[in-house]
């Protein structure tokens, strides 16, 4: 018997902390929906009140409506996940490139996830772009810190090496978030939620 894997979806939310709720909108990041598989929140680095919501969720059929402004669905270039996902840290990068550069952002983009996934052996890895704003990319990365600790690697990913090659290409800098949990775990702060990715 033939089985179709279920289609899922991969979306992505930027929002400012009081003025676009992250539920409204897509329904694919309505917390409560049973057909989100996984939901993470990221805060940016350089603006405290800009977040970042990545989720997966099933393909809705005929939800090919006009998305939001600031809402992306994420074409997948390159995933890696191991499986169980055990990671206590997860950051996400976004790229906006000039006119007529996605293409080299994106390619050199994936060539440094080839490596890293080699060196690294990141818990999760993904780089995309949005199908809406194609000069948009975005890579998120999972690690597990005190195992990249225990074998003497950087506990987080190093895009030095390839942000010299990327700067004349970007429209702006990259942006840099961080793991932001909807609401802490009381006992290990510090970990990812069993949700997230």
């Amino acid at each position: 018997m033939l089985r179709q894997r279920p289609a899922w979806s991969r979306g992505l939310r930027l929002y400012q902390q009081d003025a676009d709720p992250p539920d409204g909108g897509h329904a694919g990041y309505h917390p409560g929906r049973p057909n989100v598989h996984a939901r993470s929140r990221f805060r940016s680095l350089d603006d405290p009140e800009r977040f970042a919501l990545y989720s997966v969720h099933d393909d809705v059929p005929g939800r090919l409506a006009p998305a939001p402004l600031n809402d992306h669905t994420l074409v997948v270039v390159r995933e890696f996940r191991r499986v169980p996902l055990d990671a206590s840290a997860l950051a996400l990068m976004m790229f906006t490139a000039r006119a007529g550069q996605a293409a080299p952002i994106i390619a050199a983009l994936a060539h440094w996830a080839e490596i890293a996934v080699s060196l690294y052996q990141p818990a999760y890895l993904l780089l995309a772009h949005s199908l809406e704003q194609p000069r948009l990319s975005a890579l998120l990365t999972g690690v597990h810190e005190s195992l990249a600790l225990q074998s003497a690697r950087p506990s987080a990913f190093s895009l030095d090496s390839i942000l010299p090659e990327l700067r004349p290409l970007l429209l702006i800098e990259p942006e840099w978030y961080i793991y932001c949990p909807d609401e802490a775990p009381a006992e290990r702060p510090s970990l990812v939620s069993p949700s997230a990715v």
